[in-house]
């Protein structure tokens, strides 16, 4: 392998690995052989090469939030600097820290505002090593850039299960049981003591959690009703309601899957408790904005709602201690002090699994755009995907250009492209932001420079980036 060689920096805002080169257009695209036997063509198919920016050992990452290992082992062993951090930081240490990444990983803890990534001149890419991206303003990262990857899928499994436990526990008050024996209180009883056996479970939200809840909850002998904005297929015997009213009504035991939007807030406030049956319990590992916590209160203590389980809350603390007061939320010691409520810190998908498998699943995202461009996955900008380079492809540049979807724009980009061969060419848009990459062949540093720069000068132009 040649040693690359950068090239001069542009003098535009964006910063040097936006404009990095690499020596490695990667692929495994494999042209079939003219002839000869199976084994033959085997041999003869070209070896993919990986796509790296220029110097490696020079892009900066920040892990926040006690990333998984398994992260961040395939982070560092693609030969980046990655800075580790077992909590979030305050603001301000934030910003300073951010404006020198490339790459900044997070969990749901660390708010990434406009004010926080405007500072970051040097970001391509954001890694939510969790389900949520409600911390980050994806429509202001969109716009400078930089994509975010998020890991919708890997913790649902814990979250079910976790569920599941909570809705026994509620309906057998275990936490009340458990909270009088540490007190030396022996309280035997049964009465408002439930099988969850022929119950019905009514989940608001059937997306990857919902669906696999519906299954564990159907295994233990539980009706299962569901509400969400879109009609879905049922798994089971499970039976999709009209309205949420229909599903409050009907439901011994409501619980929440759904995203934070404006249209999820407080979506069950004192009107819905209302609408609840008498003695029936709530369960929220969702989103805290969801449930109105004051209006929960009430519920609860008219004895409308026999029992609650909340993972999320409104406000969280940042990291580990004794933050969980009246400071963070006026009516904390008020919900601490209700009889069957089981209250914790948001550990839904906290499992060693849905960790390891979280970790490996955004890394390698994170790994793809880096090195290859690729955007599938990506939460902000439009999902484009491109096969990789050969070994005997060695004369090839990619060309990534994030622009705003204005017309005329493919016109210009392959005027610039139009006096060398391009392989292969590919554009996607979302809303406003249009992605385009392609593989330029037999090009020299200075084509590459005088692509770049050209691309550079466009007035679409939002991020350029070259990988070489």
């Amino acid at each position: 392998m040649t040693t690359p060689k950068p090239i001069s920096q542009s003098s535009l805002a964006r910063p040097a690995v936006s404009h990095s080169l690499s020596v490695s257009p990667t692929a495994t695209f494999h042209s079939p052989p003219a002839s000869g036997s199976f084994m033959a063509s085997l041999a003869s198919r070209a070896a993919a090469k990986q796509l790296k920016p220029f110097n490696t050992e020079d892009i900066k990452i920040l892990l926040l939030e006690n990333v998984n290992q398994t992260g961040r082992d395939i982070l560092s062993g693609q030969g980046y600097q990655v800075e580790f951090h077992k909590a979030s930081l305050p603001e301000d240490q934030l910003i300073e820290k951010i404006r020198d990444v490339h790459v900044i990983g997070i969990r749901s803890k660390t708010k990434l505002t406009a004010k926080v990534l405007q500072e970051a001149k040097n970001l391509l890419v954001i890694g939510c090593f969790c389900i949520g991206t409600n911390q980050v303003d994806l429509d202001y990262a969109a716009k400078q850039g930089i994509a975010v990857f998020n890991s919708p899928f890997a913790n649902s499994r814990s979250v079910a299960e976790l569920v599941i436990a909570e809705i026994i526990a509620l309906a057998r008050q275990l936490g009340d049981r458990s909270n009088e024996l540490h007190r030396g209180t022996w309280n035997k009883v049964s009465a408002k003591c439930w099988e969850v056996r022929g119950k019905t479970l009514g989940i608001v939200g059937y997306g990857h959690i919902g669906s696999q809840l519906s299954v564990l909850a159907e295994a233990m002998g539980m009706n299962v009703i569901y509400y969400d904005v879109v009609s879905l297929m049922a798994i089971g015997t499970a039976r999709q309601v009209p309205t949420l009213e229909a599903l409050l009504g009907e439901a011994d035991f409501v619980t929440l899957h759904v995203p934070e939007t404006p249209e999820t807030k407080n979506m069950l406030g004192a009107k819905q408790f209302e609408q609840m049956k008498n003695g029936s319990y709530l369960i929220n590992a969702s989103r805290g904005t969801v449930v109105d916590i004051p209006a929960l209160i009430k519920a609860m203590r008219a004895g409308k709602v026999a029992g609650a389980a909340l993972d999320v809350y409104p406000n969280e603390p940042a990291g580990n201690g004794d933050y969980f007061t009246t400071d963070l939320n006026q009516w904390a010691e008020e919900l601490r002090g209700l009889n069957n409520i089981i209250l914790t810190p948001h550990i839904g998908g906290s499992t060693e699994e849905a960790q390891r498998a979280i970790g490996i699943e955004v890394a390698d995202a994170l790994v793809r755009y880096i090195n290859q461009g690729v955007t599938l996955g990506s939460v902000n900008l439009p999902e484009v995907n491109m096969r990789q380079l050969t070994l005997d492809e060695s004369n090839h540049a990619r060309i990534i250009y994030i622009h705003r979807n204005v017309p005329g724009v493919l016109r210009r980009v392959n005027e610039i492209l139009g006096d060398h061969n391009v392989d292969k060419q590919i554009s996607d848009s979302k809303g406003d932001i249009a992605y385009l990459m392609a593989d330029v062949s037999d090009v020299r540093p200075e084509d590459i420079k005088e692509i770049r720069d050209s691309l550079d000068g466009l007035s679409s132009r939002i991020l350029t980036r070259v990988l070489y």
